[in-house]
């Protein structure tokens, strides 16, 4: 039995690019050039019977150059146009943000201000339910569920298209945007090694004990001589209350609940591609919400929840 033909696609790395005009250059280029030689033939016309050429020139083609660099260039991903708008935006936006959700107050007149007020830190997360939806601050409600990955290549050409029509088929019953983020996070190996050290203790022969110390060797050397990363996919589900009526809590509950019977229907539907899938809950969505704003950084291990009692313990050492 012949295998079919193999599924390759050759995909962008940037699928947002502008749509191609005219010599290979999009509308907002192809703009950009027209007003930049514009103006410069409306100096030319205007002024080259009372100006030498050398100062036409002089005038002229910097201006130019300028339209080009701004058409053509690109800094960091962006085109310079935007990375200029947003450069300038940044230095106008004040940089010390607080947690104020009501409001930065400002202070009485009596009182002598230096400097500005800080702004108000907007975070598009509003709270985290109990149930591990995520309320949003425009009032949708998203569902974070992460999920493994799986060799595609190692595979026949036959079971990399079951693969391809099974995902199709979910992405053919979503009803509503789906995100799908794949993002690389700093690994630590250190508790690894302490617990392989640990457990090579207890092992019932010594060439066996020899062996996990050399491995633990092995792991701590990579550890501290490398930068180690791990890859963690989310699939982020959202719904938006279709109308306004009604109380907000409300509204929210059913977004809620609809966001999390689809984020269980996603769970069955990806496990028939052998993908490993898990809902996650409020504890491990603050945690990722967290490696997200700070990768790399160190974050609490336990939080309480608003309705818990906070206790504290005191050690003596006398």
């Amino acid at each position: 039995m012949n295998e079919p033909e193999p599924l390759i696609m050759n995909i962008p790395a940037d699928i947002a690019q502008p749509d191609k005009i005219a010599y290979g250059l999009n509308l907002r280029q192809i703009l950009i050039i027209t007003l930049t030689g514009g103006i410069a033939a409306a100096i030319y016309y205007l002024f080259h019977h009372l100006l030498p050429v050398v100062i036409l020139a002089a005038i002229v083609l910097p201006l130019l150059a300028l339209g080009l660099t701004i058409a053509l260039g690109r800094r960091d991903g962006l085109t310079l146009d935007r990375f200029v708008l947003a450069a300038l935006l940044h230095t106008r936006a004040r940089k010390r943000l607080v947690a104020a959700p009501e409001g930065v107050i400002e202070p009485p007149r009596w009182c002598r201000l230096r400097g500005k007020l800080p702004t108000p830190l907007r975070l598009p997360v509003r709270a985290i339910r109990t149930d591990g939806a995520l309320e949003l601050a425009d009032g949708g409600v998203a569902v974070l569920i992460e999920s493994s990955t799986l060799s595609f290549h190692l595979r026949t050409a036959s079971e990399q298209a079951a693969l391809v029509g099974a995902f199709g088929r979910w992405l053919n019953s979503l009803e509503a945007p789906v995100q799908i983020l794949a993002r690389a996070r700093p690994a630590d190996l250190s508790d690894l090694v302490k617990t392989v050290e640990q457990q090579a203790q207890m092992l019932p022969h010594p060439a066996l004990a020899d062996a996990a110390r050399e491995h633990a060797d092995y792991l701590a050397e990579l550890n501290s001589s490398r930068e180690l990363l791990t890859r963690q996919v989310l699939v982020v589900l959202r719904d938006h209350p279709a109308s306004s009526k009604g109380r907000r809590s409300v509204r929210r509950n059913a977004c809620a609940a609809v966001v999390l019977r689809r984020a269980a229907e996603a769970e069955r539907s990806l496990a028939a591609l052998g993908v490993a899938t898990q809902a996650l809950d409020a504890y491990q969505a603050s945690q990722a919400l967290a490696e997200c704003l700070d990768p790399g950084g160190q974050h609490p291990l336990d939080q309480a929840l608003p309705d818990e009692l906070i206790t504290s313990t005191i050690r003596s050492t006398s």
